[in-house]
């Protein structure tokens, strides 16, 4: 059941809202005031935010955004209001939202919008440490660790662990190595690649355990956590 935060001045209609979502199954917390609905969406989680465009004090929705956004609260925003210009549609998703539904609305529409929200949101992660076994890699830092110790490496080092690693488990042809690490085609004979993978062991192996990287003749190579 997702949790959504209505931010509404108006009663009437932020119960008929609330009653949509109700239906739709979600949880509605709402509020009345662009301050109110700071305070609750940077000190709760919410799946997603309807705000209204026009509210009351010296808050509107679009300062509510701005101040979301600024706290660092990614979550999904779609707007309500009963401006409908292009230029003001733009202004509320330049401000932050992510979405802009003039009023008056169909509830099918509004419970249909947030959805795609929603779902657009909650989309694949992509992983930025990969790990096998008690040896990881930072993406973002381009840090590599062996059971917590950092392990230097060279570039093409770390481009070569890195490919490895995105592929642990399965076997990987020294053909792809050449196109992916290196950038050009393999066509003929070298050890280039048994070398550099040589180094790469000497530096992320331990001491008298079986190797990470291990050759499968006349195919490639295989990175998998030591038995």
């Amino acid at each position: 059941m997702s949790r959504i935060l209505v931010v509404e001045d108006d009663e009437r209609t932020s119960e008929e809202i609330e009653a949509a979502l109700a239906d739709a199954g979600h949880r509605v917390e709402q509020v009345a005031t662009g301050r109110e609905s700071i305070l609750k969406a940077i000190a709760e989680t919410f799946d997603a935010i309807i705000l209204d465009r026009m509210l009351p004090g010296d808050v509107d929705g679009l300062g509510v955004l701005a101040a979301l956004r600024a706290a660092g609260v990614q979550t999904p925003v779609l707007i309500l209001s009963a401006l409908s210009a292009v230029d003001e549609r733009v202004r509320g998703l330049k401000a932050g939202g992510d979405d802009y539904l003039t009023k008056p609305f169909e509830f099918l529409e509004l419970t249909a919008r947030l959805d795609v929200l929603m779902k657009r949101r909650s989309g694949p992660i992509v992983a930025t440490v990969l790990r096998v076994g008690d040896l990881e890699v930072d993406l973002l830092r381009h840090v590599v660790r062996r059971a917590g110790e950092v392990i230097d490496l060279l570039p093409r080092e770390y481009r070569l662990l890195e490919y490895l690693m995105q592929h642990a488990g399965q076997i990987v042809t020294r053909t792809m190595l050449f196109e992916e690490v290196w950038h050009y085609r393999y066509d003929e004979p070298t050890n280039l690649i048994d070398v550099h993978v040589s180094k790469l062991r000497r530096k992320i192996d331990q001491a008298g355990a079986a190797s990470m990287i291990q050759t499968i003749r006349g195919s490639g190579y295989v990175l998998a956590a030591p038995k």
